[in-house]
């Protein structure tokens, strides 16, 4: 018995483009579902990581106090962290480095942190970073000047 063509179905092997499609639709909605709710947690850990570290170089400036007597000046900055700066009236005095290198000066969004002696409201130093949004005098600024994020 020979059949016919006709009633045959066609044999499939794989997938429709249609079906591709909406499972890289799918796959896409998920991803970006997961990038916009970490979004907030990664924003929140790059600030507390910038806290942490302008303080840390807060603390690293008074040891530095300690040792030569007084902060750097605005034109030292912070590399005066790293290397003795030529112009100490006592070379001999400083105790660094206090820092291994200046590749940490960086902040969470790759801008520098700044430096500026004396500082701000009348503190002897200050040391900051220009925040989210890369520019200095905005509400998202985090200084040594602040005792917590929240005070900002």
């Amino acid at each position: 018995m020979q059949k016919n063509r006709r009633n045959q179905r066609p044999h499939r092997d794989g997938f429709t483009l249609v079906e591709v499609m909406i499972v890289l639709l799918i796959i896409a909605m998920i991803a970006g579902l997961g990038v916009f709710t970490l979004q907030g947690p990664m924003k929140k850990a790059r600030e507390r990581t910038a806290y942490n570290y302008v303080k840390e170089l807060a603390g690293y400036m008074d040891i530095y106090y300690g040792d030569v007597g007084r902060y750097p000046t605005t034109e030292q900055g912070l590399a005066a962290l790293v290397t003795c700066p030529s112009d100490l009236p006592n070379p001999g005095a400083w105790g660094g480095p206090y820092i291994k290198h200046t590749a940490t000066f960086k902040d969470p969004w790759q801008n520098e942190y700044q430096y500026a002696s004396p500082g701000r409201n009348g503190a002897e130093f200050s040391i900051w970073s220009y925040g989210p949004d890369g520019i200095d005098g905005t509400d998202d600024d985090i200084g040594s000047w602040i005792s917590s994020l929240d005070d900002r």
